[in-house]
């Protein structure tokens, strides 16, 4: 598991990151989700996330954008990724007290190629997929 904090941009704002391997899920608050399409969930759930109890009974598109910095690794500008999020009306507070806003989870981090480059604190953006090829039989 890894963790990587940075800002990251939803509809021309920033906003605080924490990129999670060891969560499964992408959650954002309702400050984030107010600039987003919001839907109801087809069933209201509960997750635990830093300590407490939430209950999810909406969720929304997330788009966003990384902007290659000294805390990306790879060969574009910017990055967009577009995805679907649980929202939570507070996800907690970093190491350094600074609150989430948004918490990239694994399975979107799988879908992008988005890797953690926990040592160097980084984000490694050289698998990012802007390209999705679908293998079927017919």
């Amino acid at each position: 598991m890894g963790r990587i904090r940075k800002n990251i941009e939803v509809s021309g704002k920033n906003y605080w990151t924490l990129f999670d391997s060891g969560a499964r899920n992408t959650y954002v608050i309702k400050e984030v989700a107010k600039e987003l399409p919001i839907f109801d969930m087809p069933k209201i759930t509960s997750v635990a996330i830093g300590g407490k109890d939430h209950i999810i009974d909406k969720d929304c598109r997330l788009v966003c954008i990384i902007i290659k910095d000294d805390k990306v690794v790879g060969d574009l500008d910017s990055y967009t990724i577009f995805t679907h999020a649980r929202i939570l009306n507070d996800i907690g507070s970093d190491e350094d007290g600074r609150n989430i806003e948004i918490l990239f989870g694994a399975l979107a981090m799988q879908e992008w190629g988005i890797k953690l480059d926990v040592p160097g604190e980084k984000l490694d953006m050289t698998h990012y997929s802007n390209e999705f090829v679908e293998f079927i039989e017919i």
